[in-house]
């Protein structure tokens, strides 16, 4: 999977996390003359949870998670995390319902919101897709959101097939609506449009990147842990299409 390459390029050499579920890479190394904590999600085809062996966040990876920066939250020396992103979903099934995966799924979202807001940078890079609650709890907290330009980079609340089911559309309308509705939309193109990303970048092998690709996402990554100012996410609304997110805000505080 994209999310375990980039993982293993991006902190070569860096000293791995253990304790923690064999479907998460977790590693603390050196990013430009920063020290960085790396975690990803990753494939397992061992995993006791069957709904989760693709790269699915499930209980263990949103217990995991929660972990890893817990963990990273209590040392104190603020490092930067750098959230890998290449999740195609949260884990669908019974035993995941019953055994609460929205908790353990929020127990990640409220960990990387806690580093965040206790003046840890966090930075998401996209390399593959970033689907439903699986993004919500591993990328989507983020300071700033970055994702390489490619076809298989994609960001939605689900899959097309899915998403065709619940509307009562064949996919082939959604794609249709998709291309005057930037939010229906699943090319980056679009999401980028909603002012979420804080950049994109073009490589020349998104599969397996070339150390050209690896230096290059490493200085965007540097430049982008440089330039955070605060630890809220408020310039996610600069874009024209969260005009109207904008005024709802500016209206809430003029009467609250």
């Amino acid at each position: 999977m994209r999310g375990l390459q980039w993982f293993n390029a991006l902190s070569a050499g860096a000293t791995p996390v253990a304790g923690l579920p064999d479907s998460l890479r977790v590693a603390d190394g050196v990013l430009g003359e920063q020290a960085v904590r790396f975690i990803a999600v990753v494939a397992d085809a061992q995993n006791r949870f069957p709904r989760a062996r693709n790269g699915e966040v499930g209980l263990l990876e949103g217990w995991g998670l929660a972990k890893a920066v817990d963990e990273a939250i209590a040392t104190g020396d603020k490092r930067p995390l750098i959230a890998i992103v290449d999740v195609p979903s949260q884990a669908y099934g019974r035993r995941e319902e019953a055994l609460g995966i929205h908790q353990a799924l929020v127990a990640a979202a409220d960990s990387y919101a806690r580093a965040r807001l206790a003046g840890h940078p966090v930075i998401a890079l996209l390399v593959g897709k970033a689907m439903s609650g699986a993004f919500l709890a591993h990328g989507y907290q983020a300071n700033r959101l970055i994702a390489l330009r490619d076809p298989g980079v994609m960001v939605h609340a689900m899959g097309k097939a899915s998403a065709a089911r619940v509307t009562l559309r064949s996919v082939e309308e959604l794609e249709a609506l998709a291309a005057s509705v930037p939010p229906m939309a699943y090319d980056i193109d679009s999401y980028a449009s909603l002012g979420l990303l804080w950049e994109t970048l073009s490589v020349s092998q998104i599969e397996q990147p070339t150390a050209d690709d690896v230096a290059r996402v490493s200085d965007c990554l540097v430049n982008a842990i440089k330039g955070i100012d605060g630890s809220d996410l408020s310039g996610r609304l600069g874009a024209t299409h969260r005009a109207a997110s904008s005024h709802v805000r500016q209206l809430l505080r003029e009467q609250w």
